[in-house]
């Protein structure tokens, strides 16, 4: 191919092939994956069968695409908080309190990182594995903010930070949001007061 041969853009998906997925997305998290049957998302989708074998070829794949669809959604999120925020410190209660307005939402489910990973027990499954990528990557992104405001032990902050996540994230679904998120954001305070005031 000549040097100066465009290169072709890159084909955007069909409209069949977005619906199928926006379907499956809302129901996959308010019902869970497993409950949810490749007719109902047809069917509500307002596709054929053939449409949909066509554009995805197995439920695997369409749950795969699913957890890939939530892992950009959180990338770009966190990306427009880090880029928007005067620092990292600003980044980091920035995400707190998205996390807090998550919970108050009337179609809250909890995470659907966790809630996907309960669905599928074996860890070598390619669910889990694109889990796993999920959260090295959100515990590396913690970790950055964490360096950057001078963090005595930044790793072992940015576990702590998204267990608390977690747990947030758990208990404001299955229990009290408001214990829940208050909890996380004393503990998150704490955390940032450890780099304001690292102990000897």
């Amino acid at each position: 191919m000549a040097a100066d041969t465009p290169t072709p853009a890159a084909r955007r998906p069909s409209a069949a092939k977005v619906r199928l997925l926006e379907v499956a997305d809302e129901l996959f998290y308010a019902e869970g994956i497993n409950t949810v049957g490749i007719d109902r998302i047809i069917a509500e989708a307002g596709v054929t069968k053939a449409t949909f074998y066509k554009q995805y070829g197995s439920k695997d794949k369409l749950i795969l695409e699913y957890i890939a669809g939530r892992d950009r959604q959180v990338r770009e999120s966190m990306t427009d908080l880090a880029r928007s925020g005067p620092d990292a410190a600003a980044t980091l209660r920035a995400l707190v309190d998205t996390i807090i307005a998550d919970t108050s939402r009337l179609d809250f489910r909890g995470c659907p990182f966790l809630n996907a990973a309960a669905e599928f027990p074996d860890p070598g499954h390619p669910v889990r594995r694109a889990i796993v990528a999920h959260r090295d990557w959100f515990t590396t992104f913690l970790e950055g903010l964490l360096e950057r405001i001078g963090h005595p032990a930044p790793g072992a902050a940015a576990d702590e930070i998204y267990l608390l996540r977690d747990g947030a994230m758990s208990g404001g679904y299955a229990g009290d949001p408001i214990a829940a998120t208050s909890a996380l954001t004393r503990a998150a305070a704490r955390v940032l007061a450890e780099a304001s005031h690292p102990s000897d």
